[in-house]
């Protein structure tokens, strides 16, 4: 059997990181098995779908390196085939026109409410003769087309995460609606039926998608047996939850993937990191690792019951992983466009060499992206911001002179070496009878704002390259005067 497997999120939102997860472990089993991942648009909610969430989300797939095999395809221009469908249905008798009002169904549903019941529908219209609904079309009500769902009927399939599962068709709501209300003809066909319709035109040979569908699965079974299609196997998987056990919601800070984007997650580390939520490597040590490495050795077997809670402490430390270990090229090349948000500017020496420089000496202390825009700000500004520890610094005793002997020895220095600026530091330290990290905080205060940072002497170098350091210098003299 070939694998196939599909993707298919509604284009009425931007890619958000519970599909996407869904997403990866749909690309990892295709992968593993050799077969085809299909990303299938379901945008039959016209009111609600919108072009530019589509494009974010095949935008999130590229970005992540989801490749499809197949696609994108849209339910929107397969109208045609879900309308057959729908009127196979009702020439076999196993749909039919229901004429029931919506005053009708809210009676229904506020008298089982009365009574202590589960709202159901009570199929009242089921079994209609053709007077009858001449009647009701006279009357010039609409209908909708219902699916026939037998109460006495037992789903069952063996579900490739959670084992045997088992429905009664009493438990499904009374017969299904698989398409809107129409006057004319059949409507708008619903969500159930049209992945049904779409899975057996695809011939898609496992389904695997998130626990909260367990319900949907017991009816979309009985449709693909109505409908004459292959039943595919099923592999419902674990929700994302927050770090409280309860499920995943925007007040959690939770966001779209092009959000994750935004605030600085690398690609690799956050589709590493989706791969984690739910599935365990054979290796459990082993936590670092491309869609590649996990797709050889992806399985259900591994796919946890429980939810999977996220947890951003861990995010965070993957992506530094990733870019502490991330070519220097590649790594300027995603922080540039952090550094033009931020509306730093690149002339006064700073090329391609110098910027490289710059990351090179703030990569190790970089969690995300959006880091090095702080990291990086006493570099791209003509005058620097003082932190509280900073002023305290150069209102120190000492730190006045020691800042004048830098001044002074580097009129022999224009251009510093890393051997010229360690001698400049002895030589002050040694002339003005200061101690050594006395002058080197006091230096570090003066050029960069703040008293903690990246290695002291190729900050100096790099500021001294676009001709910073010495108006930075003076400017600290008149702060400690």
């Amino acid at each position: 059997m070939t694998v196939r497997v599909r993707i298919a999120p509604s284009p009425t939102g931007n890619l958000h990181i519970g599909t996407a997860r869904t997403a990866v472990f749909n690309w990892l089993f295709a992968r593993h098995h050799g077969g085809k991942f299909i990303l299938r648009i379901e945008d039959t909610d016209l009111e609600r779908s919108r072009p530019e969430y589509t494009e974010n989300i095949l935008a999130g797939f590229r970005w992540l390196g989801l490749n499809w095999d197949e696609g994108p395809f849209f339910q929107s221009q397969r109208l045609d085939m879900y309308k057959e469908a729908v009127e196979k249905l009702l020439e076999q008798g196993l749909a039919y026109r229901c004429y029931t009002t919506s005053e009708e169904l809210e009676a229904l549903r506020e008298s089982q409410k009365a009574r202590g019941e589960a709202p159901r529908y009570d199929n009242r219209h089921r079994n209609l003769t053709p007077e009858q609904e001449a009647a009701f079309q006279a009357e010039g009500r609409s209908c909708v087309i219902r699916f026939k769902i037998a109460d006495e009927r037992e789903i069952v399939w063996n579900d490739l995460v959670r084992g045997t599962m088992t429905w009664r068709g009493s438990d499904l709501g009374g017969d299904m609606v698989i398409a809107r209300a129409s006057e004319t003809g059949i409507g708008q066909p619903l969500y159930n039926f049209v992945v049904v319709v779409d899975d057996i035109d695809m011939q898609i040979s496992h389904v695997i998608r998130g626990e909260d569908h367990i319900a949907n699965t017991a009816k979309q079974i009985l449709l693909y047996e109505a409908l004459g299609g292959k039943i595919p196997e099923f592999a419902h998987t674990p929700l994302i939850l927050n770090m409280e056990g309860r499920k995943l919601s925007k007040r959690d800070g939770v966001t779209s993937i092009s959000d994750f984007q935004k605030m600085g997650f690398t690609c690799e580390a956050l589709v590493n990191y989706m791969t984690l939520l739910g599935w365990s490597p054979p290796e459990s040590t082993e936590e670092i690792f491309t869609l590649e490495t996990a797709a050889q050795h992806f399985g259900f077997e591994r796919v946890n019951k429980a939810g999977a809670k996220f947890d951003w402490a861990k995010l965070d430390w993957l992506n530094s992983q990733y870019l502490h270990h991330m070519p220097i090229e590649q790594l300027t090349d995603l922080i540039i466009p952090f550094w033009e948000d931020a509306k730093f500017t690149f002339e006064g020496g700073r090329e391609r060499p110098w910027l490289e420089k710059l990351v090179t000496l703030i990569s190790q202390s970089l969690t995300r992206l959006t880091d090095a825009v702080e990291m990086s700000k006493p570099f791209f500004t003509p005058t620097v911001e003082l932190t509280p520890e900073a002023r305290e610094q150069l209102e120190k005793e000492g730190s006045e002179v020691a800042i004048q002997g830098i001044l002074t020895a580097l009129e022999n220095h224009p251009q510093l070496s890393e051997a010229t600026a360690q001698e400049i530091i002895k030589q002050v330290v040694k002339e003005q009878k200061l101690k050594k990290g006395l002058v080197m905080r006091s230096l570090r205060a003066a050029l960069t704002g703040d008293v903690h940072g990246p290695d002291l002497i190729q900050s100096w170098l790099l500021l001294n390259q676009i001709s910073l350091d010495k108006p930075r210098l003076q400017q600290a003299m008149v702060t400690a005067n």
